[in-house]
């Protein structure tokens, strides 16, 4: 593994390290923590100025209301973008309400999306299922790694294609150059959930226009913050708040300034903790694969997207920190982590990922359990498919010792 490399062009630890060089409020190294709900203006005529969307944080007026703009949380959105590459990006109370935020700000009633058919549960539940009876919303689902099916899926209506850059949990690699083409030519937007690769994937320096991220997971780490941030253009996400039709200021998925700083304090150090994440997942893929075990891992060269993300990726962090084992059956996979979790102490049956001890989930029976049966299928998420986030606890011998006799135990070896 190499360090990053400085003069690349656009290296987000850079853009994120110059943008950190600030001081706070009262020239404290980190920032301040804004707990004000409300905001004082200093003449009377600046609050119809900002009501009327002619002033902001960041064109000369100033804050309003916590729902709109919190400076806490204004400045992680600050962060998160210089780490995207995008010009401006704020913050959710969650991943989802980032999601549902920035589709709701590009669609209207009888629009149309084309989304690719592996997805985290929630969102494919709000694309085909809430968005449709709510709004009046329809999707396409598709093989996203198929930009041809993507192309021919797309109608007059269509305003969104819609990926994830690393897909959950089947971990196949979108191709956003050619997805970005297709969306343009359409005159559509692409949207990628970045969730599972931070940093080693950049998807707005491959066309993307928004990116949206669940900070619950990796960005955040500890699993103690429910979390999420959309990047994008400065245009695009002032009109999330705006004061008639913006999602993030109607709907209201605000996030709290304390959870905002504490993010902050943790995004110097995601480096290190990607680099090691991926780590520990590439030494276990390749000593499950020599098992002869099922195993699904981007790095891995038989993986049929792993030139892919050889090419768009940033190989300084590696190919992400999660892995799968197809188990067979949903029972075996159970006993797995049964095992796993309550003999050995290798990590935990939860949902989730991105923790430092690793998270382990039978995907069809739970963060997928949105989907139909039929939806599974054409995802690939077979019955007994067993998604691990890679944690860095332990040693890493340990930690195989403990895989390798619970495969063994349960007779997957």
């Amino acid at each position: 593994m190499t360090d990053h490399d400085p003069n690349r062009p656009g290296d987000p630890v850079e853009r994120l390290a110059a943008l950190r060089h600030e001081f706070g409020e009262h020239g404290g190294v980190n920032m301040s923590i804004e707990a004000s709900t409300t905001f004082t203006v200093m003449e009377a005529g600046t609050m119809p100025e900002i009501f009327q969307g002619r002033l902001g944080p960041d064109a000369g007026g100033c804050y309003l209301y916590g729902r709109h703009f919190n400076p806490t949380v204004f400045v992680l959105g600050r962060q998160l973008a210089a780490m995207e590459g995008a010009e401006a990006g704020y913050c959710a109370a969650s991943g989802l309400g980032a999601i549902s935020a920035a589709i709701l700000g590009l669609v209207d009633q009888g629009d149309h999306i084309v989304a690719g058919d592996t997805l985290y549960g929630g969102t494919w539940a709000m694309l085909a299922e809430f968005l449709p009876r709510k709004c009046g919303v329809t999707t396409t689902f598709v093989d996203a790694s198929d930009p041809d099916a993507v192309a021919a899926a797309m109608t007059d209506r269509t305003k969104i294609v819609y990926c994830e850059s690393v897909t959950n949990p089947t971990l196949r690699v979108a191709d956003l150059p050619r997805l970005a083409e297709v969306a343009h030519a359409r005159g559509a937007r692409l949207i990628v959930d970045n969730t599972f690769a931070p940093l080693a994937i950049t998807p707005i320096d491959h066309g993307a226009d928004v990116v949206v991220h669940s900070l619950t997971k990796f960005v955040n780490g500890a699993s103690d913050f429910i979390a999420g941030a959309v990047v994008g253009s400065g245009e695009f996400i002032g009109s999330l708040m705006d004061l008639h039709t913006g999602p993030l200021m109607i709907l209201g998925p605000t996030m709290d300034p304390q959870v905002a700083h504490s993010i902050s304090l943790r995004l110097p150090h995601l480096p290190i903790r990607m680099i090691e994440h991926a780590r520990r997942a590439m030494i276990f893929a390749e000593r499950l694969r020599e098992l002869g075990i099922e195993v699904g891992y981007p790095g891995l060269a038989e993986h049929p997207d792993h030139e892919l993300f050889r090419r768009i990726g940033r190989p300084e962090y590696g190919y992400g920190g999660l892995l799968t084992i197809d188990a067979g059956t949903r029972e075996r996979a159970e006993r797995l982590m049964e095992d796993l979790q309550n003999t050995e102490g290798f990590g935990w049956m939860a949902v989730s990922l991105g923790y430092f001890d690793t998270l382990m989930s039978c995907s069809a029976s739970s963060t997928s359990s949105e989907m139909s049966d039929d939806a599974l299928a054409a995802a690939g998420i077979a019955p007994g498919l067993v998604r691990m986030s890679i944690g860095f606890t332990g040693s890493l011998d340990q930690r195989w010792s403990q895989l390798e006799s619970s495969l063994r135990r349960v007779g997957l070896v």
